[in-house]
Protein backbone atom coordinates (compact mmCIF):
# COMPACT_ATOMS: atom_id res chain seq x y z
CA UNK A 1 0.00 0.00 0.00
CA UNK A 2 1.32 3.23 -1.00
CA UNK A 3 2.48 5.98 1.82
CA UNK A 4 2.18 9.57 0.81
CA UNK A 5 3.98 12.22 3.41
CA UNK A 6 3.74 15.71 4.00
CA UNK A 7 5.58 18.70 2.66
CA UNK A 8 6.93 20.79 6.02
CA UNK A 9 9.93 23.38 5.28
CA UNK A 10 11.01 22.21 1.88
CA UNK A 11 11.14 18.28 2.76
CA UNK A 12 8.76 15.41 2.52
CA UNK A 13 8.08 14.05 6.16
CA UNK A 14 6.01 10.98 7.97
CA UNK A 15 3.19 12.23 9.88
CA UNK A 16 2.90 11.59 13.73
CA UNK A 17 0.61 8.87 12.92
CA UNK A 18 -0.92 7.66 9.73
CA UNK A 19 -4.39 7.17 8.32
CA UNK A 20 -5.86 5.33 5.24
CA UNK A 21 -7.78 6.48 2.23
CA UNK A 22 -10.71 4.87 1.01
CA UNK A 23 -11.76 4.16 -1.90
CA UNK A 24 -15.54 5.10 -2.59
CA UNK A 25 -16.43 2.94 -5.36
CA UNK A 26 -15.75 -0.02 -3.12
CA UNK A 27 -14.89 1.00 0.50
CA UNK A 28 -11.64 -0.79 0.60
CA UNK A 29 -8.13 1.09 2.02
CA UNK A 30 -5.82 1.34 -0.98
CA UNK A 31 -3.23 3.85 0.18
CA UNK A 32 -1.69 5.46 3.72
CA UNK A 33 -1.07 9.19 4.23
CA UNK A 34 0.72 10.92 7.50
CA UNK A 35 -1.49 12.37 9.62
CA UNK A 36 -0.11 15.63 11.02
CA UNK A 37 0.21 16.53 14.40
CA UNK A 38 -0.58 20.15 15.79
CA UNK A 39 2.93 20.57 16.31
CA UNK A 40 3.52 19.77 12.96
CA UNK A 41 0.98 22.13 11.88
CA UNK A 42 2.26 24.74 13.73
CA UNK A 43 6.42 23.88 12.05
CA UNK A 44 4.67 24.34 9.00
CA UNK A 45 3.39 28.10 9.67
CA UNK A 46 6.49 28.56 10.89
CA UNK A 47 8.30 27.07 7.90
CA UNK A 48 6.00 29.36 6.01
CA UNK A 49 6.29 32.69 8.01
CA UNK A 50 10.46 31.96 8.00
CA UNK A 51 10.10 31.40 4.23
CA UNK A 52 8.27 34.91 3.20
CA UNK A 53 10.74 37.73 3.46
CA UNK A 54 12.65 36.25 0.94
CA UNK A 55 9.94 35.09 -0.87
CA UNK A 56 8.08 38.20 -0.84
CA UNK A 57 11.10 39.99 -2.03
CA UNK A 58 11.29 37.96 -5.42
CA UNK A 59 9.66 39.92 -8.08
CA UNK A 60 6.66 38.92 -9.72
CA UNK A 61 8.34 37.71 -12.76
CA UNK A 62 10.41 35.28 -10.58
CA UNK A 63 7.70 33.86 -8.95
CA UNK A 64 5.94 33.46 -11.97
CA UNK A 65 8.41 31.08 -13.64
CA UNK A 66 8.47 28.95 -11.08
CA UNK A 67 4.24 28.83 -11.24
CA UNK A 68 4.94 28.20 -14.94
CA UNK A 69 7.44 25.40 -13.74
CA UNK A 70 4.38 23.66 -11.23
CA UNK A 71 2.29 23.69 -14.33
CA UNK A 72 4.97 21.84 -16.89
CA UNK A 73 5.13 19.60 -13.81
CA UNK A 74 1.90 18.80 -13.53
CA UNK A 75 1.25 18.09 -17.31
CA UNK A 76 4.10 15.74 -16.80
CA UNK A 77 2.17 13.53 -14.44
CA UNK A 78 -1.17 13.88 -15.61
CA UNK A 79 -2.12 10.89 -15.85
CA UNK A 80 -0.95 9.50 -12.59
CA UNK A 81 -2.89 12.48 -10.91
CA UNK A 82 -6.25 11.44 -12.69
CA UNK A 83 -6.01 7.81 -11.46
CA UNK A 84 -5.17 8.38 -8.11
CA UNK A 85 -8.26 11.33 -8.46
CA UNK A 86 -10.49 9.44 -9.07
CA UNK A 87 -9.61 5.95 -6.63
CA UNK A 88 -9.52 8.75 -3.53
CA UNK A 89 -12.45 10.95 -5.20
CA UNK A 90 -14.87 8.55 -7.05
CA UNK A 91 -15.19 10.56 -10.43
CA UNK A 92 -15.26 9.22 -13.52
CA UNK A 93 -11.96 9.17 -15.26
CA UNK A 94 -13.20 10.91 -17.91
CA UNK A 95 -14.11 14.15 -15.31
CA UNK A 96 -10.61 13.48 -13.54
CA UNK A 97 -8.68 14.18 -16.49
CA UNK A 98 -10.45 17.08 -16.99
CA UNK A 99 -9.91 18.37 -13.59
CA UNK A 100 -6.36 17.83 -13.81
CA UNK A 101 -6.07 19.86 -17.01
CA UNK A 102 -8.23 22.15 -15.37
CA UNK A 103 -5.87 22.42 -12.49
CA UNK A 104 -3.06 23.30 -14.80
CA UNK A 105 -4.42 25.92 -17.13
CA UNK A 106 -5.44 27.62 -13.75
CA UNK A 107 -1.75 27.77 -12.41
CA UNK A 108 -0.63 28.87 -16.19
CA UNK A 109 -3.22 31.19 -16.48
CA UNK A 110 -2.65 32.91 -13.04
CA UNK A 111 0.90 33.35 -13.36
CA UNK A 112 -0.05 35.52 -16.46
CA UNK A 113 -1.34 38.09 -13.93
CA UNK A 114 0.57 40.99 -12.91
CA UNK A 115 0.31 43.39 -9.63
CA UNK A 116 1.80 46.69 -11.34
CA UNK A 117 2.02 49.97 -9.08
CA UNK A 118 -0.68 52.44 -9.86
CA UNK A 119 -0.38 56.01 -9.84
CA UNK A 120 -3.37 58.13 -8.48
CA UNK A 121 -2.22 61.34 -8.43
CA UNK A 122 0.97 62.72 -10.12
CA UNK A 123 2.03 66.56 -10.55
CA UNK A 124 4.60 69.46 -9.41
CA UNK A 125 3.11 68.85 -5.47
CA UNK A 126 2.30 65.55 -4.51
CA UNK A 127 2.66 61.51 -6.19
CA UNK A 128 0.19 59.13 -5.12
CA UNK A 129 1.19 55.38 -6.07
CA UNK A 130 -0.94 52.79 -4.72
CA UNK A 131 0.81 49.26 -4.60
CA UNK A 132 -0.40 45.72 -3.65
CA UNK A 133 1.40 43.75 -0.96
CA UNK A 134 1.31 40.29 0.11
CA UNK A 135 -0.17 39.77 3.50
CA UNK A 136 1.68 37.34 4.51
CA UNK A 137 0.92 33.34 5.77
CA UNK A 138 -1.92 32.01 4.03
CA UNK A 139 -4.26 28.92 5.40
CA UNK A 140 -5.51 27.26 2.69
CA UNK A 141 -8.29 24.81 3.51
CA UNK A 142 -9.74 22.22 0.81
CA UNK A 143 -12.73 20.34 0.39
CA UNK A 144 -13.02 16.74 -1.27
CA UNK A 145 -15.21 17.51 -4.24
CA UNK A 146 -12.74 18.76 -6.25
CA UNK A 147 -9.44 18.16 -4.04
CA UNK A 148 -6.72 19.24 -6.45
CA UNK A 149 -8.39 22.06 -8.81
CA UNK A 150 -9.50 24.10 -5.86
CA UNK A 151 -5.93 24.19 -4.36
CA UNK A 152 -5.64 25.77 -8.23
CA UNK A 153 -7.97 28.02 -7.14
CA UNK A 154 -5.58 29.32 -4.12
CA UNK A 155 -2.01 28.45 -4.29
CA UNK A 156 -1.54 30.58 -7.61
CA UNK A 157 -2.41 33.67 -6.27
CA UNK A 158 -1.30 33.44 -2.90
CA UNK A 159 2.21 32.63 -4.57
CA UNK A 160 2.05 35.29 -7.47
CA UNK A 161 1.20 37.56 -4.78
CA UNK A 162 4.15 37.27 -2.80
CA UNK A 163 2.41 35.19 0.30
CA UNK A 164 3.55 31.56 1.43
CA UNK A 165 1.27 28.84 1.89
CA UNK A 166 -0.43 25.94 4.28
CA UNK A 167 -2.55 23.42 2.57
CA UNK A 168 -4.99 21.21 4.54
CA UNK A 169 -6.62 18.72 2.12
CA UNK A 170 -9.91 17.13 3.12
CA UNK A 171 -8.95 13.93 5.19
CA UNK A 172 -10.88 11.87 2.19
CA UNK A 173 -8.90 12.97 -0.32
CA UNK A 174 -5.43 14.37 0.74
CA UNK A 175 -3.45 11.94 -2.16
CA UNK A 176 -3.56 14.54 -5.17
CA UNK A 177 -2.72 17.32 -2.48
CA UNK A 178 0.34 15.14 -1.12
CA UNK A 179 1.28 14.39 -4.89
CA UNK A 180 1.45 18.17 -5.75
CA UNK A 181 3.50 18.75 -2.38
CA UNK A 182 5.78 16.84 -4.28
CA UNK A 183 6.28 18.59 -6.93
CA UNK A 184 5.99 22.10 -4.89
CA UNK A 185 9.27 20.50 -2.98
CA UNK A 186 11.70 20.11 -6.26
CA UNK A 187 10.12 23.68 -7.69
CA UNK A 188 9.51 26.12 -4.94
CA UNK A 189 12.60 27.28 -1.87
CA UNK A 190 11.67 25.85 1.70
CA UNK A 191 8.57 27.03 3.59
CA UNK A 192 7.02 28.16 0.21
CA UNK A 193 4.57 26.02 0.17
CA UNK A 194 3.55 23.54 3.14
CA UNK A 195 0.30 20.68 3.67
CA UNK A 196 -0.99 19.00 6.70
CA UNK A 197 -3.01 16.38 6.30
CA UNK A 198 -5.93 15.60 9.26
CA UNK A 199 -9.20 14.06 10.23
CA UNK A 200 -10.75 17.49 10.12
CA UNK A 201 -8.94 18.58 13.80
CA UNK A 202 -6.69 20.92 12.85
CA UNK A 203 -9.33 23.29 10.59
CA UNK A 204 -9.54 25.61 13.82
CA UNK A 205 -6.00 25.46 14.94
CA UNK A 206 -5.04 27.00 11.20
CA UNK A 207 -7.59 29.62 11.49
CA UNK A 208 -6.86 31.06 14.94
CA UNK A 209 -3.41 30.67 14.69
CA UNK A 210 -1.41 34.43 15.30
CA UNK A 211 0.72 33.74 12.67
CA UNK A 212 -2.07 33.08 9.70
CA UNK A 213 -2.64 36.37 7.88
CA UNK A 214 -5.44 35.06 5.50
CA UNK A 215 -7.79 31.86 5.42
CA UNK A 216 -8.80 30.64 2.13
CA UNK A 217 -11.48 28.43 2.51
CA UNK A 218 -13.68 26.29 0.32
CA UNK A 219 -16.71 24.13 1.72
CA UNK A 220 -20.04 24.51 3.42
CA UNK A 221 -22.00 27.67 4.99
CA UNK A 222 -22.06 26.21 8.12
CA UNK A 223 -18.01 25.31 8.57
CA UNK A 224 -17.68 28.57 7.24
CA UNK A 225 -19.16 30.61 9.62
CA UNK A 226 -16.81 28.13 12.43
CA UNK A 227 -13.48 29.51 9.93
CA UNK A 228 -15.28 33.00 9.89
CA UNK A 229 -15.73 32.54 13.99
CA UNK A 230 -12.32 31.56 14.81
CA UNK A 231 -10.36 33.99 12.22
CA UNK A 232 -12.32 36.61 14.17
CA UNK A 233 -9.53 37.26 17.17
CA UNK A 234 -7.02 38.26 15.31
CA UNK A 235 -9.18 39.99 12.25
CA UNK A 236 -7.58 37.54 9.42
CA UNK A 237 -8.24 38.22 6.00
CA UNK A 238 -10.61 35.95 4.48
CA UNK A 239 -12.21 34.25 1.34
CA UNK A 240 -15.09 31.90 1.76
CA UNK A 241 -16.68 29.72 -0.90
CA UNK A 242 -19.34 28.31 0.19
CA UNK A 243 -22.75 26.45 -0.28
CA UNK A 244 -24.82 27.05 -3.10
CA UNK A 245 -28.56 25.77 -3.82
CA UNK A 246 -28.24 27.42 -7.87
CA UNK A 247 -31.52 27.33 -8.94
CA UNK A 248 -32.42 26.85 -13.02
CA UNK A 249 -35.04 29.07 -14.39
CA UNK A 250 -36.84 27.08 -17.85
CA UNK A 251 -38.83 29.60 -19.82
CA UNK A 252 -42.05 28.26 -22.07
CA UNK A 253 -40.47 28.81 -25.17
CA UNK A 254 -37.64 26.37 -24.74
CA UNK A 255 -36.24 23.15 -26.72
CA UNK A 256 -37.37 20.75 -24.36
CA UNK A 257 -34.89 17.84 -25.47
CA UNK A 258 -32.34 20.29 -26.30
CA UNK A 259 -32.42 21.58 -22.51
CA UNK A 260 -33.47 18.65 -21.26
CA UNK A 261 -29.66 17.48 -21.86
CA UNK A 262 -27.86 20.56 -20.73
CA UNK A 263 -30.03 20.72 -17.24
CA UNK A 264 -29.05 17.37 -16.15
CA UNK A 265 -25.04 17.60 -17.21
CA UNK A 266 -24.84 20.90 -15.09
CA UNK A 267 -26.84 19.22 -12.23
CA UNK A 268 -25.03 15.72 -11.85
CA UNK A 269 -21.65 16.48 -12.83
CA UNK A 270 -19.45 15.12 -10.28
CA UNK A 271 -22.61 12.58 -8.90
CA UNK A 272 -23.98 16.37 -8.22
CA UNK A 273 -21.00 17.24 -5.68
CA UNK A 274 -20.27 20.57 -7.13
CA UNK A 275 -21.25 23.77 -5.41
CA UNK A 276 -22.50 25.49 -8.66
CA UNK A 277 -24.48 22.28 -9.50
CA UNK A 278 -27.81 23.22 -10.82
CA UNK A 279 -29.57 22.08 -7.72
CA UNK A 280 -33.39 23.26 -8.47
CA UNK A 281 -35.25 23.13 -11.84
CA UNK A 282 -38.13 25.82 -12.44
CA UNK A 283 -40.00 24.95 -15.12
CA UNK A 284 -42.98 26.57 -16.90
CA UNK A 285 -45.98 24.54 -16.21
CA UNK A 286 -47.02 24.67 -20.09
CA UNK A 287 -43.35 22.74 -20.84
CA UNK A 288 -43.76 20.96 -17.04
CA UNK A 289 -44.54 17.59 -18.11
CA UNK A 290 -42.31 17.35 -20.81
CA UNK A 291 -39.76 18.57 -19.32
CA UNK A 292 -39.80 15.91 -16.57
CA UNK A 293 -40.26 13.02 -18.74
CA UNK A 294 -36.92 13.82 -20.81
CA UNK A 295 -35.21 14.10 -17.24
CA UNK A 296 -36.41 10.99 -15.98
CA UNK A 297 -35.08 9.60 -19.12
CA UNK A 298 -31.54 10.89 -18.89
CA UNK A 299 -31.14 9.85 -15.40
CA UNK A 300 -32.66 5.90 -15.96
CA UNK A 301 -29.94 5.86 -19.36
CA UNK A 302 -27.16 6.63 -16.88
CA UNK A 303 -24.00 4.59 -16.27
CA UNK A 304 -23.34 4.14 -12.88
CA UNK A 305 -19.92 3.10 -11.56
CA UNK A 306 -17.07 3.10 -10.66
CA UNK A 307 -15.24 6.14 -11.95
CA UNK A 308 -12.15 3.98 -13.64
CA UNK A 309 -14.41 1.34 -15.31
CA UNK A 310 -14.79 2.82 -18.72
CA UNK A 311 -18.25 4.07 -19.78
CA UNK A 312 -19.12 4.90 -16.37
CA UNK A 313 -21.30 8.60 -16.32
CA UNK A 314 -22.10 8.86 -12.60
CA UNK A 315 -19.39 7.52 -10.04
CA UNK A 316 -20.00 7.21 -6.28
CA UNK A 317 -20.27 9.98 -3.76
CA UNK A 318 -16.88 10.54 -1.69
CA UNK A 319 -17.63 9.26 1.31
CA UNK A 320 -20.27 7.37 4.18
CA UNK A 321 -20.69 10.74 6.00
CA UNK A 322 -22.37 12.55 2.60
CA UNK A 323 -23.69 8.93 1.47
CA UNK A 324 -25.99 8.88 4.85
CA UNK A 325 -26.94 12.23 4.45
CA UNK A 326 -27.77 11.96 0.47
CA UNK A 327 -30.17 8.93 1.26
CA UNK A 328 -31.97 11.67 3.87
CA UNK A 329 -32.90 13.64 0.90
CA UNK A 330 -34.21 10.49 -1.24
CA UNK A 331 -36.58 9.63 1.90
CA UNK A 332 -37.50 13.45 2.02
CA UNK A 333 -37.71 13.51 -1.81
CA UNK A 334 -40.18 9.88 -2.05
CA UNK A 335 -42.50 11.92 1.12
CA UNK A 336 -42.52 15.01 -0.49
CA UNK A 337 -43.09 14.50 -4.12
CA UNK A 338 -43.14 11.92 -6.58
CA UNK A 339 -39.87 10.15 -7.88
CA UNK A 340 -39.79 9.64 -11.49
CA UNK A 341 -36.35 8.27 -11.75
CA UNK A 342 -33.79 6.65 -9.40
CA UNK A 343 -34.58 7.03 -5.97
CA UNK A 344 -32.58 4.49 -4.40
CA UNK A 345 -29.18 3.67 -3.62
CA UNK A 346 -27.09 0.33 -5.42
CA UNK A 347 -27.39 -2.65 -3.38
CA UNK A 348 -23.50 -3.42 -3.76
CA UNK A 349 -20.39 -1.71 -2.13
CA UNK A 350 -19.53 1.43 -2.14
CA UNK A 351 -21.43 4.82 -1.87
CA UNK A 352 -23.48 4.71 -5.18
CA UNK A 353 -27.04 6.80 -5.46
CA UNK A 354 -28.74 6.40 -8.50
CA UNK A 355 -29.18 9.60 -10.12
CA UNK A 356 -32.83 10.93 -9.23
CA UNK A 357 -35.72 13.29 -10.52
CA UNK A 358 -38.61 14.07 -8.29
CA UNK A 359 -41.15 16.39 -9.83
CA UNK A 360 -44.48 18.07 -8.07
CA UNK A 361 -42.25 19.59 -4.95
CA UNK A 362 -42.27 23.53 -4.43
CA UNK A 363 -40.49 25.45 -1.89
CA UNK A 364 -40.87 24.70 1.36
CA UNK A 365 -40.14 21.09 0.90
CA UNK A 366 -36.30 20.05 2.22
CA UNK A 367 -35.24 18.48 -0.91
CA UNK A 368 -36.16 22.42 -2.44
CA UNK A 369 -34.88 24.58 0.17
CA UNK A 370 -31.37 22.83 1.31
CA UNK A 371 -28.58 21.84 -0.92
CA UNK A 372 -28.47 18.29 -1.27
CA UNK A 373 -25.06 17.73 -2.77
CA UNK A 374 -25.42 14.79 -4.18
CA UNK A 375 -27.68 13.34 -7.59
CA UNK A 376 -30.89 14.54 -6.91
CA UNK A 377 -32.99 17.00 -9.01
CA UNK A 378 -35.81 18.65 -7.78
CA UNK A 379 -37.82 19.71 -10.62
CA UNK A 380 -40.72 22.70 -9.58
CA UNK A 381 -43.33 23.96 -11.53
CA UNK A 382 -44.35 27.52 -11.99
CA UNK A 383 -47.16 29.51 -13.93
CA UNK A 384 -45.56 33.52 -13.61
CA UNK A 385 -42.33 34.92 -13.99
CA UNK A 386 -42.00 37.77 -11.64
CA UNK A 387 -43.26 35.16 -9.10
CA UNK A 388 -41.09 32.39 -9.75
CA UNK A 389 -37.59 35.11 -9.60
CA UNK A 390 -39.19 35.89 -5.85
CA UNK A 391 -39.02 32.25 -5.25
CA UNK A 392 -35.78 31.68 -6.25
CA UNK A 393 -34.09 34.69 -4.71
CA UNK A 394 -35.47 33.84 -1.34
CA UNK A 395 -33.28 31.76 -0.70
CA UNK A 396 -30.27 32.36 1.54
CA UNK A 397 -28.01 30.78 -0.96
CA UNK A 398 -27.00 33.02 -3.81
CA UNK A 399 -23.85 31.06 -5.56
CA UNK A 400 -24.95 31.27 -9.20
CA UNK A 401 -28.08 30.65 -11.22
CA UNK A 402 -29.36 30.39 -14.84
CA UNK A 403 -32.36 31.25 -17.14
CA UNK A 404 -33.17 28.89 -20.41
CA UNK A 405 -34.88 30.90 -23.17
CA UNK A 406 -34.89 30.49 -26.94
CA UNK A 407 -35.07 34.73 -26.76
CA UNK A 408 -31.57 35.62 -25.23
CA UNK A 409 -32.43 39.09 -24.50
CA UNK A 410 -35.60 37.66 -22.77
CA UNK A 411 -33.85 35.57 -20.60
CA UNK A 412 -31.04 38.12 -20.02
CA UNK A 413 -34.08 40.91 -18.54
CA UNK A 414 -34.74 37.80 -16.09
CA UNK A 415 -30.90 36.45 -15.33
CA UNK A 416 -30.58 39.78 -14.15
CA UNK A 417 -32.80 39.72 -11.40
CA UNK A 418 -31.05 36.78 -9.98
CA UNK A 419 -29.91 37.97 -6.31
CA UNK A 420 -26.05 35.72 -7.44
CA UNK A 421 -22.71 35.79 -7.73
CA UNK A 422 -22.65 34.63 -11.30
CA UNK A 423 -25.92 34.40 -13.55
CA UNK A 424 -25.80 31.99 -17.15
CA UNK A 425 -28.03 32.84 -20.05
CA UNK A 426 -29.06 28.98 -21.77
CA UNK A 427 -25.64 27.78 -20.00
CA UNK A 428 -24.43 26.38 -16.59
CA UNK A 429 -21.17 25.76 -14.66
CA UNK A 430 -19.37 27.54 -17.33
CA UNK A 431 -16.22 28.82 -15.44
CA UNK A 432 -12.18 29.75 -16.06
CA UNK A 433 -9.58 31.45 -14.51
CA UNK A 434 -10.12 34.80 -16.26
CA UNK A 435 -13.59 34.75 -15.48
CA UNK A 436 -14.16 36.19 -11.43
CA UNK A 437 -16.05 33.98 -9.26
CA UNK A 438 -18.03 34.76 -6.13
CA UNK A 439 -21.30 34.15 -4.18
CA UNK A 440 -24.04 36.77 -2.19
CA UNK A 441 -25.46 36.32 0.64
CA UNK A 442 -24.12 33.04 2.72
CA UNK A 443 -22.59 31.29 -0.36
CA UNK A 444 -19.90 33.64 0.47
CA UNK A 445 -17.35 36.12 0.80
CA UNK A 446 -14.80 37.65 -1.00
CA UNK A 447 -13.90 36.18 -4.99
CA UNK A 448 -11.60 33.94 -6.75
CA UNK A 449 -9.92 33.79 -10.07
CA UNK A 450 -9.08 36.92 -12.55
CA UNK A 451 -7.32 39.84 -11.64
CA UNK A 452 -9.94 40.29 -8.67
CA UNK A 453 -9.26 37.01 -6.77
CA UNK A 454 -5.52 38.26 -7.08
CA UNK A 455 -5.74 40.89 -5.05
CA UNK A 456 -7.82 39.34 -2.36
CA UNK A 457 -4.23 37.92 -1.53
CA UNK A 458 -2.64 41.51 -1.22
CA UNK A 459 -3.02 44.61 1.02
CA UNK A 460 -3.36 47.60 -0.36
CA UNK A 461 -0.50 50.23 0.77
CA UNK A 462 -0.63 53.63 -0.60
CA UNK A 463 2.20 55.88 -1.09
CA UNK A 464 1.27 59.64 -0.89
CA UNK A 465 4.41 62.14 -1.34
CA UNK A 466 4.05 65.88 -0.89
CA UNK A 467 6.99 67.04 -3.77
Amino acid sequence: MKQYRLLIDGKMVDGASDMAVINPANEEAFAQVARSSEAQAGEAVSAAKKAFPAWSSMTVDERRVLLTKLADAIQGRAAEFARVLTMEQGKPQSEAVAEVAYTEAFIRYTATLDLPVETLHSDTEKLVELRRKPLGVVAAIIPWNFPLLIIAFKLPSALLAGNTLVIKPSPTTPLTAAMLAELCAEIFPAGVVNTVTDQNDLGGYLTAHPDVAKVSFTGSTETGRKVMASAAATLKRLTLELGGNDAGIVLDDVDVKDTAQKIYSAAFMNCGQVCLALKRAYVHESIYDAMCDELALLAKLAIVDDGLKQGTQIGPLNNRMQFEKVKTFLDDAAHAGHVIAGGKVKERKGFFVEPTIVRDVTDGDRIVDEEQFGPILPVIAYKNIDDVVERVNASDFGLGGSVWSRDPARAKEVALKLECGTAWVNKHLDFGPDVPFGGAKQSGIGVEFAKEGLHEFTQVSVLNMAL
